[in-house]
């Protein structure tokens, strides 16, 4: 578990500083999400005292208001001609039951995925990354506000907490794409475009949403090289459903972009939940190699899908090396332990806001990836993250200056999952993945979603292992 007073301790600044404070603009277009440069999206990390939060931000080069910001991303007239010839047709749809569990599978090559994901952004062209653009402006809305939510469900006792709302909004999509009418509706409006205009072109296009979080990844890992492994960031999707379930073939397909891996497999639910959460746990466990300690559970036994999202990342920075022996690093203020360190010295971008009251160190992966980390400086840790959250860091990282920085800070395997029912339910919205939803490009039956879980893993490198 990670507690912002124990890294506070161990992120040594050798610095001049010269105690100029950081004009924080806000956000003209949202007033809360972090939008970033048009050509360029970024990785970041916010780290407060329980709490590691995944942020993706995408910058703006000016604040001009749109009228219509996400036009790229629903339907054009030729698309919605073509959805009503479909409709005329009445194609029988192909379905399909996913094999056993026990099926033979081969190993996920996290390597080879990423090499993909750094080719497919070598293709995209300027509609492609204004369309990510939009989508990352969505998903920073939604994921900031629904990681205020969490952060009110959760309390210090659970530990080290992990948001992605890259994960959290690509699973929500996801549904999006399996939805029809009246759920379809709410979800695009949950997603944060209104669904008011009840016309064609006025609604959100799935495969472009869940192509621009393809982008995303994509532009993340622009900088790496072919068969390196220091930075990866891979999604997986399993699908767990009843024997007896027939899944539409087609939204199978279409979560591709969205995840590196999609595995749909069927095992038992009803007679044993305890014993299918642990086989489920067993086939990912041995698929990814992963190391986890967080478990599925909490399946009930009318369960007919089971919806899970992993989402894996592992970092080394440059220059950051593990210490030959464990160190004593600071539980809080009393109490010690020995860890494994890193240690090492470099020209980091930082900056200190004396009416804030918190300095920061941005760390980077590569040009289009980095860390943030946060130093309160005897501040209230809420308020220092609510703020935060709520500006345009395209203005701010101009204030930030290049000083050189001896960095000590422990080595670090974060994981966490959550229930993505039960953070709608504590949104006022149970209905919206229950029961009545309504899931039919999905599966022609009526499902009963079980769990959408998020798991969340980060790790580090072996020759420089450091988890944000």
């Amino acid at each position: 578990m990670l507690h912002w007073d124990t890294l506070k301790e161990s992120v040594l600044l050798q610095t001049n500083d010269n105690q100029s404070s950081l004009p924080l603009s806000k956000n003209v277009i949202s007033g809360t999400a972090g939008i970033v440069l048009v050509d360029s999206i970024y990785f970041r990390m916010l780290l407060r005292v329980t709490t590691v939060l995944l942020v993706w931000t995408t910058l703006v080069v000016s604040e001009r208001v749109y009228v219509h910001p996400f036009y790229l991303l629903t339907y054009n007239q030729s698309s919605c001609d073509e959805l009503n010839e479909v409709k005329e047709e009445t194609l029988e749809e192909q379905t399909f039951t996913p094999v056993p569990i026990q099926a033979k599978t081969s190993p996920l090559d996290e390597i080879t995925l990423k090499d993909q994901l750094v080719s497919f952004g070598q293709t995209l062209d300027s509609e492609d990354k204004t369309r990510s653009i939009e989508v990352g402006l969505l998903l920073n809305l939604v994921g900031f506000r629904m990681y205020k939510m969490l952060r009110e469900m959760m309390t210090s006792a659970n530990g080290a907490l992990l948001l992605s709302p890259f994960g959290l909004f690509g699973t929500l999509s996801s549904f999006y794409l399996g939805s029809v009418d009246p759920t379809a509706s709410n979800l695009q409006t949950f997603l944060g475009v209104s669904s008011q205009d009840k016309s064609c072109t006025s609604k959100l296009d799935g495969n472009k949403v869940l192509s621009a979080l393809k982008a995303v990844q994509s532009l993340l890992l622009a900088q790496e090289k072919k068969g390196s492994s220091s930075l990866l960031l891979t999604t997986m999707v399993g699908l767990f459903t009843s024997p007896d379930l027939r899944l539409q073939q087609s939204f199978v397909q279409g979560l591709s972009p969205f995840a590196n891996a999609i595995y749909s497999r069927s095992l038992n639910l009803a007679t044993d939940p305890d014993l299918a959460a642990k086989k489920i746990d067993m086939f990912v466990g041995a698929v990814t190699g992963w190391t986890r300690k967080t478990r599925l559970t909490g399946i009930s036994s009318d369960t007919t899908l089971l919806f899970t999202t992993y989402t894996h990342f592992q970092g080394a920075i440059k220059g950051i090396s593990l210490l030959a022996e464990p160190q004593v690093f600071w539980i809080n203020t009393t109490t010690s332990i020995s860890v494994p360190m890193l240690s090492g010295t470099g020209i980091f971008q930082y900056g200190n806001d004396i009416s804030n009251n918190f300095s920061i160190i941005q760390i980077p992966f590569n040009e289009n990836a980095f860390i943030l980390l946060i130093k309160p400086q005897d501040a209230d840790l809420e308020k220092i993250e609510d703020f935060i959250l709520s500006q345009d860091f395209s203005s701010w990282k101009k204030h930030l200056s290049s000083r050189k920085i001896h960095l000590t800070l422990p080595k670090l395997l974060q994981e966490s999952t959550y229930d993505l029912q039960k953070l709608l339910t504590y949104t006022k919205l149970p209905k919206l993945l229950g029961e009545e939803a309504k899931l039919s490009k999905i599966s022609s039956v009526n499902l009963k979603v079980g769990k959408v879980r998020q798991f969340l893993v980060c790790s580090g490198h072996p020759l420089c292992p450091f988890c944000p």
